[in-house]
């Protein structure tokens, strides 16, 4: 016996659940087949577990540094174990949120292992799911009218760095940790990998992060890069960057080592664990997909701008198609996907517009174009940056490192980038964020009264710094 639905979702994730509500708030018959727990990655092995151990990790600088406050303390330690059961009693919290709010829903959940199926007496047309478990129990098939793919993605490792969830440790095993090593050597200078150095190092990890790249975030503007580096060299964290992992050099004993060549140079770096954190590999096998005509490309599924597969039946958010590998933005290509299928008739997304965040200690942001990337764009640009020592609010709280970088273009003065590092950036951003949603200039940026004392007074100064008009610089 076959259940009918309007829509499956393949996949709980953040963009798999948020999907699923919208399709029940347009009237949807839906489910949702999930293998593991609703919330996904982001909500177990990523965003909430991974920003819960940085705050502790910044509680706890904080207080060793309370004393420039104003504040005597004595004899601060950590206590791992409550660290880690805080975080714990974080994520469970809004798992049973997410469970709370498929039953408001009133959406199906499957606890088990979704595989689509090609053509059969269910159904003329690839997309019949067929719901394994994992007791054995008899499979269940859906036949929906539709499907999203929202499998996601897991960590990718290396050749000869193969993970061992005790001393060569995946973004997943590193959040299990029962207690903090001594040294933690990184392989992989992006969003992942800093964030971990920053945290570590706060925590009293002795840390080096090795880099293939000529920067650290490779991703991100190279202003915001370099001062990155600075800061958390400062800190005391090493980097070693142009330096290619050689393979077969691993060797595990009381410490693990590998060999990395920089400048055609083998040097040996050892450390009580390795954390490979070198991107994340979508979850594109074992689903079905030989049953479809779907195509992948560069291990991700290929989808048009309404996130449609070449069977526009079947639809694919999230990490599985890759682009913008966020949690916010799976979100919101889910919630595009439905409004797609029932004829809602929306826009697509449009990338540039959507926030970046880094989590670190400082933190950076940016929404839009890197100044590089304007330039090769073609763009005649004109750029204002202005500093957080000069923004009283950021020396109240202590941290005034750090910029806010505004991109525009010289001919029709449109916003191009907004480029953020320092304290609270990753709030902060949204403002800019709404900036390229409504195509605003700078001027229009700076014509808004940022209050004082506010960090936000940086967006305002740097808007006016783009035509060479801050007032504090």
């Amino acid at each position: 016996m076959a259940e009918d639905y309007d829509l499956v979702i393949l996949g709980g994730g953040t963009g798999g659940y948020v999907a699923a509500i919208r399709a029940s708030q347009l009237g949807l018959k839906t489910a949702v087949v999930e293998n593991k727990k609703l919330g996904g990655t982001c909500l177990h092995q990523g965003c909430i577990p991974s920003k819960a151990l940085l705050r502790s990790a910044e509680v706890y600088r904080q207080t060793k540094e309370a004393s420039e406050y104003g504040i005597e303390t004595k004899d601060t330690t950590i206590n791992f174990t409550n660290v880690q059961a805080r975080k714990n009693t974080i994520v469970e919290r809004l798992h049973q949120g997410v469970q709370g709010l498929m039953k408001k829903g009133e959406i199906d959940v499957y606890q088990g292992f979704g595989r689509i199926l090609g053509p059969s007496i269910f159904s003329p047309m690839p997309g019949t799911i067929s719901v394994e478990y994992a007791n054995g129990d008899e499979n269940t098939i859906l036949t929906p009218k539709n499907v999203i793919i929202a499998t996601g993605s897991h960590p990718r490792s290396l050749d000869g760095l193969a993970f061992d969830g005790k001393q060569v440790l995946s973004s997943d095993d590193v959040l299990q940790l029962d207690e903090l090593p001594s040294s933690v050597l990184i392989i992989g200078g992006g969003v992942i990998g800093i964030e971990w150095a920053s945290m570590l190092n706060d925590f009293g990890v002795e840390v080096t992060v090795i880099e293939y790249a000529k920067q650290i975030l490779p991703t991100e503007d190279e202003a915001i890069a370099k001062e990155m580096e600075r800061l958390l060299q400062k800190k005391g964290i090493t980097f070693v960057k142009e330096a290619n992992v050689l393979r077969d050099t691993l060797e595990i004993a009381d410490e693990v080592s590998i060999q990395a060549e920089v400048k055609g140079i083998a040097t040996t770096y050892q450390a009580e664990k390795i954390l490979v954190s070198v991107g994340r590999t979508a979850n594109v096998t074992n689903i079905g997909l030989e049953n479809t005509d779907i195509q992948v490309e560069n291990g991700f599924i290929k989808t048009n701008s309404f996130m449609q597969t070449k069977e526009s039946h079947i639809y694919a958010i999230g990490d599985v198609i890759g682009g913008m590998q966020l949690a916010h933005v799976a979100s919101y290509e889910g919630i595009r996907a439905v409004e797609h299928l029932a004829n809602e008739n929306p826009l697509p997304l449009d990338y540039e517009t959507i926030p970046s965040c880094i989590y670190s200690s400082p933190e950076a942001a940016h929404v839009g174009l890197t100044e590089k990337e304007a330039k090769d764009k073609g763009y005649n640009v004109k750029i204002g940056k202005f500093p957080f020592q000069a923004v009283g609010k950021a020396l109240v709280y202590g941290e005034s490192a750090g910029f806010v970088k505004i991109i525009a273009d010289v001919d029709s003065d449109d916003l191009l980038g907004v480029h953020m590092i320092g304290p609270h950036v990753t709030d902060m951003i949204s403002e800019a964020g709404l900036a390229k949603v409504l195509d605003a200039t700078p001027w229009e940026i700076a014509t808004g009264v940022h209050p004082h004392p506010t960090l936000s007074e940086a967006i305002g100064e740097a808007a006016l710094a783009v035509d060479g008009n801050q007032i504090h610089g």
